[in-house]
């Protein structure tokens, strides 16, 4: 999501005027797009700002993102950033743009956000910005933002606020312009994506309308909360033949009792019932087609046992899962788990996180098996001393040889010819 919140602010820019700067040393001002996920890439913005006051006293510094709003970042911060503005606060930037730049009272120009409006209508009115893109054949289109859920160890709800949701026209309108310029994998984000609702639109009927748009593209979204999939969303996922036989379904912890002090608001037992109705589905209406389904799991969270940490173990060896992103808690100011106590060293979290991968290893590689004489459709993404580098519409990583030129940006048919751990190696299929 920030990576298309960033589009979006050089979008804004580069309407108005601004040219991009060849590196940070040359630039006059200087956008910084936080993560508060986890303390290092916290510490890491502290420490480029810092350098760079010190260095250039004379640069405009504005910081945004999930650290813009927490009264410590702005106390720690505030001799050295010019603007601190939440992304759902968009005005705050563009009126110290229209101050210190413009040299006018008004903005009466394309790309201007809206004024007079609700609060939740401000929270997405943003988002309405024609973006620069940075990817000619990968893209991102928000669809909501913010978060209801309040996961005890999350900032979202604080960073972004509640949740709101883009009307459907607007996204229908933007995926077909997409379409049209030929993007071929269409990335649909919001921090809760399948709690989307857009009047009597839901998430399942946003994705049929889309699904309905004419071309040759791919629909990917992230992230899910398991709380909101359906029987309906699972149907629909596994119907719709642009949206990819990918499914990410965060599990965060196999700990029931880690769960609860999560705020997750499933057990473990009802998350499993779901991995398995999406394999029915997968097997039901893509019986040819390989299917993955990956995760997000924490480890170390406050007072987690070693028993409750196998309880995570347990649920990837059952899963089954194609790729799981681990984190190692990180403890985050404002959040309820800020008040529990860190009781897990950072050695314990680097070993419980090299456990659990070493069993993502074993299913990984016995996934990928499956894929051996297999022709499957890959999006080519790079070119390298000899080699095309792609992936699949399961976002299985693609190794292929070919002598073939301009390959970048297309969607090729492969037959596979060798399953690696972490990736699949392929031919060209003439």
């Amino acid at each position: 999501m920030n990576t298309s919140d960033s589009e979006r602010i050089a979008g804004f820019l580069e309407l108005h005027k601004f040219k991009p700067a060849k590196d940070i040393n040359s630039a006059d001002l200087v956008v910084f797009n936080t993560c508060g996920v986890r303390q290092m890439a916290e510490d890491r913005a502290y420490g480029q700002i810092h350098n760079l006051r010190k260095k250039y006293p004379q640069i405009k510094i504005i910081l945004t993102g999930c650290l813009a709003n927490r009264e410590d970042v702005q106390k720690r911060l505030k001799d050295k950033v010019d603007l601190f503005f939440p992304i759902n606060q968009f005005e705050l930037f563009e009126n110290f743009i229209i101050k210190n730049y413009l040299k006018i009272t008004k903005l009466k120009i394309k790309n201007s956000v809206q004024k007079d409006i609700s609060p939740t209508q401000e929270n997405i009115a943003y988002l309405s910005i024609d973006p620069k893109r940075t990817n000619k054949h990968q893209t991102f289109v928000p669809i909501m933002t913010g978060c209801n859920n309040f996961c005890s160890y999350c900032v979202v709800p604080y960073a972004r606020g509640r949740e709101a949701s883009r009307p459907a026209n607007e996204i229908i309108k933007e995926v077909k312009g997409l379409a049209k310029n030929g993007f071929k994998e269409i990335v649909l984000l919001g921090q809760n994506v399948n709690s989307y609702k857009d009047g009597k639109t839901n998430f399942s009927q946003l994705l049929k309308k889309i699904d309905a748009i004419p071309g040759n593209f791919w629909i990917q979204f992230l992230s899910n909360h398991p709380k909101d999939v359906t029987d309906e969303m699972i149907e629909t996922v596994a119907k719709c033949e642009k949206v990819c036989e990918c499914f990410h379904l965060p599990i965060q912890s196999g700990s029931n009792e880690i769960l609860r002090r999560m705020n997750r608001k499933y057990t473990a037992e009802q998350y499993l019932k779901l991995v398995e109705k999406i394999k029915r589905a997968y097997q039901k209406y893509r019986p040819e087609a390989p299917y993955a389904i990956t995760s997000d799991i924490i480890v170390g969270f406050p007072r987690e046992t070693k028993k409750q940490f196998l309880d995570s173990a347990e649920i990837m060896r059952e899963a089954k899962y194609d790729m799981v992103f681990f984190g190692q808690y990180s403890p985050r100011p404002g959040t309820a788990a800020w008040n529990m106590h860190d009781n897990i060293s950072k050695l314990e979290k680097v070993n419980r996180e090299k456990y659990l991968n070493e069993i993502l290893k074993k299913t990984s590689f016995e996934n990928n098996k499956k894929y051996v004489g297999k022709a499957l459709d890959v999006l080519i993404e790079s070119y390298k001393n000899g080699f095309y580098f792609g992936r699949t519409r399961t976002m299985k990583n693609v190794k292929l040889k070919s002598k073939r030129k301009n390959l970048i940006g297309k969607i090729v048919k492969v037959k596979v010819t060798k399953a690696n751990i972490w990736n699949l190696e392929a031919r060209l299929e003439s």
